[in-house]
């Protein structure tokens, strides 16, 4: 007896199962999750908890903004403990994206986002206020222009298929600026410890950090183009 192809028993779909964010199962199976709404699945990579907790860090640039009416010693101890709370959290969400899977194209991009807009924020601030002296003023631009030099750099060199991962001077950059703000935002006698003199100092160092760092992943490009020119000479 002839079978038509309607008839014929069909491969059950969606029985995969999901590991780590991706598919164990082999064939043309799907996870259940493919199967819901794009909306639906658009919510779910987003509002995870890494992507939340950096949102709710990007959340506190607007109450940066309110520097000018904090400046009594309570306000600015209020200022300068959520700074640090928040800018603890960079950590805290990255640990938690790669430990649960979680890791998402849009938390690639809010991440650093939060970062670069909290630090800007938060210097542009303090020299609006006067925390930051004029006569400091150069090394907040410096700060910054790395920044935009940095990130535009990785920009090229994913294009180009080059991988710039953060080394150790970055993240050493990356904590002396977070300390001198905190600093410069508790202002005041803290601890018995001169908050804003110690705060000037890091900036000091978060500068020359920032330029050494900087001209080290300038260098690392170069040498990258370098080789992959000569290698593609020698074919």
């Amino acid at each position: 007896m002839m079978i038509s192809r309607d008839e014929r028993p069909q491969p059950l779909l969606g029985l995969a199962v999901e590991s780590g964010g991706e598919m164990s199962g082999a064939g043309p199976t799907r996870g259940l999750s493919e199967m819901t709404s794009p909306r639906t699945r658009s919510l779910e990579r987003f509002w995870n908890l890494p992507n939340t907790i950096t949102t709710l860090r990007i959340a506190v640039v607007p109450v940066l903004l309110l520097l000018p009416w904090a400046q009594d010693k309570f306000r600015s101890q209020v200022m300068a403990w959520l700074f640090i709370i928040a800018a603890t959290t960079d950590i805290l969400d990255g640990w938690l994206a790669r430990r649960g899977h979680q890791v998402t194209h849009i938390g690639k991009l809010l991440d650093p986002l939060a970062d670069k807009l909290m630090v800007s924020t938060a210097l542009v601030m303090l020299v609006a206020t006067d925390r930051i002296p004029i006569w400091a003023a150069w090394m907040v631009v410096v700060i910054l222009g790395r920044e935009l030099a940095v990130t535009g750099l990785r920009g090229i060199a994913s294009a180009d298929g080059q991988v710039m991962s953060a080394s150790w001077l970055g993240k050493a950059k990356a904590f002396a600026q977070n300390f001198a703000i905190g600093a410069l935002l508790f202002h005041y006698t803290t601890l018995g410890l001169p908050a804003h003199e110690l705060g000037l100092v890091s900036l000091a160092v978060a500068t020359v950090l920032a330029f050494w760092s900087g001209y080290l992943y300038f260098a690392e490009y170069f040498r990258g183009r370098a080789r992959a020119e000569r290698e593609e000479g020698g074919k």
